[in-house]
């Protein structure tokens, strides 16, 4: 009882450590008003690795024991535990698929970056039909909230290319 009751310190511990991570990872980012694209796929790549080295630690050998000694002796922890190792992997499946999707579009930002205001227009229609292929096809980021962030960023790209090349010339 006694070995039980440290482990289930140890738990409680880890458990307001994960839920402190997934609070901080939902919360509004700070961004520049100018940031481009690549910042979004930047961000999710960011996040993909930091849940990923999480779930690595959660499905190591010593975690497992843990939770295997809280499971024989009936621990109450183990509850919070299952929701919050269920909460990692929807964060981490999330990272993944949006880094996957936005990676499409990665071809387009280094053209909208390097592009005269001319050769950029070429690209925005087949732009636009993978933004919109994302927003249908996506689990995770078809929402209006993340749409209209990676809309602003890609026009915010726009912008910026302009700017340089109207002080270029």
């Amino acid at each position: 009882t006694e070995v039980t009751e440290k482990l289930e310190e140890v738990v409680m511990i880890w458990i307001k450590q994960i839920r402190q991570v997934l609070v901080e990872s939902e919360q509004m980012r700070r961004e520049a008003d100018d940031i481009g694209p690549s910042a979004e796929l930047e961000h999710w790549k960011t996040r993909m690795s930091a849940f990923n080295s999480l779930l690595d630690e959660i499905r190591s050998s010593r975690v497992k024991k843990i939770i295997s000694i809280l499971q024989a002796s009936r621990s109450k922890t183990l509850k919070q535990w299952k929701e919050l190792d269920g909460n990692i992997t929807i964060a981490a499946n999330e990272a993944k698929d949006n880094v996957r999707y936005l990676y499409t579009l990665d071809k387009f930002f280094g053209l909208l970056a390097r592009a005269s205001p001319v050769t950029m227009m070429e690209h925005v229609p087949s732009l636009m039909n993978t933004v919109c292929m994302i927003y249908t096809t996506s689990p995770y980021y078809n929402t209006s909230e993340r749409m209209t962030s990676l809309l602003l960023k890609i026009t915010n790209q726009m912008i910026n290319t302009c700017k340089t090349y109207l002080c270029e010339g």
